[in-house]
């Protein structure tokens, strides 16, 4: 999305002063796209900061059915995901952040709405490829959420995140192949790059080229909670996947 500056009024004309009547007055110019941009960004900001946790799952015939657009989180444990959330969501402890990556196996569902109605849901799927955990149990984990990304029926947009610093690993390019088929179908998919104030400007537009070619059609920005870049351009990015799912009025 690109935010254009509104233009500098003309000069006035020297030497005159005359004060116009009404009719003459010009109308008050309309907001600028960079306005527009920015009273979305807050929006849509407010929005994710309704987030409340919902349920939690350990396996995925537990998750509720839900007629909602959700909105899937992933990525390995140790990339910032949590963090993210909430960031996103401008919530301390919505997300549980542990101090040792990858311990927290269950799907944890948030639900979105104002005024304690709910019209999408956020999805915080478990870490993966780092937590010190038994092989098997690994190994299940990346089936659940390989037949929840496959199958979940609600699902409406994927978010994978990664340290830039690493690019994407092998466990990230198997779950690129696992949500392929649905992406190529249309279903949004970014990659948000995490820790990206642990670069430099060179380095960051290097991880954002390299990525690019990686994601197969997804969107790629760069994201950083403690420098807050790019929180206002994915939280954009969920409302639009959120309100590009949602029923025309003539399907409801």
């Amino acid at each position: 999305m690109r935010f254009y500056n509104a233009p500098s009024p003309p000069p006035a004309c020297p030497g005159v002063h005359a004060t116009p009547s009404m009719n003459d007055r010009p109308s008050r110019p309309a907001p600028s796209p960079a306005a527009d941009g920015a009273d979305a960004a807050r929006q849509a900001l407010g929005w994710l900061h309704t987030a409340r946790f919902l349920t939690t799952a350990a396996q995925l015939h537990q998750l509720p059915q839900l007629d909602l657009p959700e909105i899937a989180f992933v990525g390995r444990s140790n990339a910032g995901k949590s963090t993210a959330i909430n960031t996103l969501t401008q919530q301390t402890q919505l997300a549980y952040a542990s101090k040792k990556p990858g311990r927290t196996q269950h799907i944890n569902l948030f639900a979105l709405g104002r005024q304690g109605s709910t019209d999408a849901v956020l999805a915080d799927l478990p870490g993966y490829g780092y937590a010190a955990v038994p092989l098997a149990d690994k190994q299940r984990w990346q089936r659940v959420m390989a037949n929840y990304l496959v199958s979940r029926p609600n699902l409406a947009g994927i978010v994978m995140l990664a340290d830039p610093r690493h690019g994407l690993k092998e466990l990230d390019e198997l779950l690129l192949e696992v949500i392929r088929p649905r992406v190529e179908q249309g279903l949004p998919f970014l990659i948000l790059l995490t820790k990206a104030d642990k670069l430099n400007r060179t380095e960051q537009n290097k991880a954002l080229q390299i990525t690019r070619l990686q994601a197969g059609g997804g969107t790629v920005m760069l994201f950083s909670a403690l420098k807050r870049q790019g929180v206002e351009d994915a939280a954009l990015w969920l409302r639009d996947v959120v309100d590009d799912a949602a029923p025309a009025p003539d399907d409801e």
